[in-house]
């Protein structure tokens, strides 16, 4: 089997790519291919990251001649420019080499002013790995690699019985968002939205499990008089996450844009009814009124509508929640998208 080294955000960072990168260390083939971590990029300082830049650079340049694989993941510009060096390195050191392309918006990525960064990246690479069938017909339709993509959906995590909950967690009536919070996420529509319908529903919380614009959402909750009723508890993982996930009633994802979300995947693990924009690979898999609820983006009127049919129709939600535990179970079970990883690596093995 080869060695592969695999090259992401720390797993110290907040974000989707390190938590893929994570649920994947936990996949079969991750220790069948004899799969290695380098951190080329954490959040926080610009000291602190040129710092696991240049750790993340000796680390590669190591291990580099005894691997067989290298696997990228980029987002937006600032991570692709930075892998176009190892990028360069693995070629002249006669690596195959995977892309594997998480950015959330094709404007700011490959359609935009650094459209030639990702250009070369994805003619260099042997194998381009996107997050659903959406973002492949925006790869090819941008790029002529159609023969060296392949989709690969990020997987959920795994939580253990989603149904386990103390009896304080399921006496709770809490719509949970989680991510960070700032205006691509939608976090002021969904205010907005429960601001239209809290009075009729005085159970109901929301609350948002993230960091970033947190004033700014406690002073829109309190100016729309909803203030008591939305927590912002900032950034949460461990067990501290795993609470407030078995808390929740329903999860919200009122987001403007995505790649595959993984905040609807750890909804999805632990059994939640997902109500959603049909943004990113969402569209691809999900129906509304059957596996989700949807509404436009921005539509907070649309979100209030929604919002107010799952808190009332018992069996809806019950319906939805059945559909959220078949994904977790079926499409997006790591040891799903570990065989199809797998198949990749296999691919290039071959060659």
């Amino acid at each position: 089997m080869p060695k592969v080294l695999v090259l992401a955000t720390s797993r110290h960072s907040h974000g989707g790519i390190s938590s893929v990168v994570m649920a994947h260390e936990r996949s079969r083939e991750w220790h069948d291919y004899g799969c290695r971590w380098i951190a080329t990029h954490r959040s926080g300082s610009k000291a602190k990251k040129i710092a696991y830049f240049l750790g993340g650079m000796m680390s590669y340049l190591l291990r580099l001649p005894s691997c067989d694989i290298v696997h990228m993941h980029i987002g937006e510009a600032p991570s692709a420019i930075r892998k176009s060096l190892f990028m360069k390195l693995a070629k002249l050191a006669g690596k195959k080499t995977v892309v594997h392309f998480h950015a959330f918006d094709s404007a700011s990525t490959i359609e935009g002013e650094h459209r030639e960064v990702y250009r070369r990246l994805f003619e260099d690479a042997d194998r381009v790995v996107v997050l659903s069938e959406m973002w492949k017909k925006a790869v090819c339709r941008t790029f002529d690699i159609e023969d060296k993509v392949r989709v690969l959906y990020n997987p959920c995590p795994e939580v253990g019985d989603s149904s386990v909950k103390t009896a304080e967690q399921a006496s709770k009536r809490v719509i949970l968002s989680a991510g960070v919070v700032n205006n691509r996420k939608g976090y002021k529509d969904l205010i907005r939205a429960f601001a239209m319908i809290a009075p009729k529903y005085p159970d109901w919380r929301v609350m948002f499990a993230g960091s970033g614009e947190i004033e700014k959402g406690r002073a829109l909750a309190s100016e729309l008089g909803v203030g008591e009723r939305v927590d912002f508890p900032g950034w949460m993982a461990g067990e501290d996450k795993d609470r407030v996930f078995r808390e929740a009633t329903v999860f919200c994802l009122p987001s403007y844009a995505e790649g595959f979300p993984m905040a609807v995947l750890d909804a999805w693990a632990y059994g939640l009814p997902v109500v959603a924009t049909p943004v990113g690979g969402l569209p691809d898999i999900v129906e509304d009124g059957r596996d989700v609820l949807l509404f436009k983006p921005g539509d907070c009127q649309g979100l209030a509508m929604q919002l107010e049919k799952i808190i009332t129709d018992a069996e809806l939600r019950k319906k939805i929640t059945l559909a959220s535990k078949n994904f977790a179970k079926n499409t997006f079970n790591i040891k799903t998208i570990g065989r199809h990883l797998g198949d990749i690596y296999g691919e290039l093995s071959e060659k």
